[in-house]
């Protein structure tokens, strides 16, 4: 067997300003990865026009994507950072797939009941994400998927259209594997803590962003919802005292129980509350430092994914064409 670092493959819209819980959740995460796998972070910008975009928005916001990646620790040099529609092969890959995905297998996707369920204007693009979503993962043979809990089933169906592909035309895609992460993998709304915490979020102070000051983080940590209770807890009937516990330990790379211990004689949420703030101004200084200094940097911003592209569209056109031999097109 080939001696090779495992694939991670990984992403995030470029919907705007990266948020407390995709930093814990996700980026933090990924950052630890890089000397132990060969890791691939892309802008899956294809994506994010399943909803309407303003055209020099998405431009713009798919640049400072790569900066808010860089700023949160992925390295350009030890990792490959590209955008999704750089690449030739994302969708061509997906209509082949489309064509081995039963349609009622899509209807029962949980993100596409959803968003259907909440909004009238439902466009195609969105019943097919996650054929899109399971092309860019096995275009690049992924082992392994970083992704959160909630995003578990569209990463089953990219393992059963994997198995489908091997068994209808004979061996071709690693079977990728989730990597769920057990601390800071779901954060939720400082508001509405029964909710995960959204960029779409109406409420301001449910959300904390990763370039928010001190004074924000302050003021949205203290006005937190938690309950009338004055102990410090992880406990499904108190979801918010919860949250705030699990942002610390995540933030602090602790475990859980360690976290419950260390705030057990906490008699009010005062202190426990200023503690959390302070780790968290602490652990977003530095990428907020980076980001300021390359956020404007379009020259440079520009380089990382051209030289992003140019790594993955040889590894993208091997895949392609061993594709279109298998299912019976033409060699170009």
């Amino acid at each position: 067997m080939e001696d090779r670092k495992k694939v991670v493959l990984t992403g995030m819209q470029p919907t705007g300003l990266l948020h407390l819980g995709n930093f814990l959740g996700a980026a933090n995460n990924w950052q630890k990865m890089l000397d132990r796998y060969a890791c691939y972070f892309f802008i899956p910008n294809q994506h994010a026009i399943t909803v309407p975009q303003v055209p020099a928005n998405l431009r713009d916001a798919t640049l400072n994507c790569v900066a808010q990646y860089i700023a949160c620790g992925l390295d350009p040099e030890r990792c490959t950072i590209f955008v999704q529609s750089h690449i030739i092969g994302h969708t061509e890959l997906a209509w082949i797939l489309s064509c081995l995905t039963p349609l009622g297998l899509l209807y029962r996707m949980h993100q596409f009941k959803d968003k259907s369920a909440k909004n009238e204007n439902i466009y195609s693009g969105l019943l097919y994400y996650p054929i899109l979503m399971a092309a860019d993962i096995l275009l690049y043979n992924a082992d392994l998927v970083p992704t959160g809990e909630d995003q578990r089933q569209h990463v089953e169906l990219v393992r059963d259209l994997a198995e489908k592909f091997n068994t209808t035309y004979s061996e071709t895609f690693t079977i990728p594997a989730p990597l769920i992460e057990k601390t800071g993998a779901r954060i939720m709304s400082l508001k509405s803590p029964e909710h995960k915490m959204s960029k779409s979020d109406p409420d301001s102070n449910a959300t904390i962003y990763i370039t928010d000051d001190s004074k924000m983080i302050q003021k949205k940590i203290a006005a937190a919802v938690t309950d009338s209770e004055s102990s410090i807890s992880a406990d499904p009937t108190r979801p918010g005292i919860t949250n705030l516990l699990n942002i610390y330990c995540s933030a602090t790379g602790i475990a859980l129980a360690e976290g419950k211990e260390k705030f057990r004689t906490y008699a009010t949420y005062a202190p426990f509350k200023k503690e959390v703030a302070e780790v968290l101004i602490g652990l977003l200084e530095p990428v907020q430092e980076k980001y300021r200094t390359i956020k404007d940097d379009k020259k440079y911003l520009q380089s990382v994914i051209q030289r992003g592209a140019e790594t993955v569209q040889p590894i993208a056109n091997k895949t392609i064409a061993k594709v279109y031999r298998k299912v019976g097109f033409l060699d170009r």
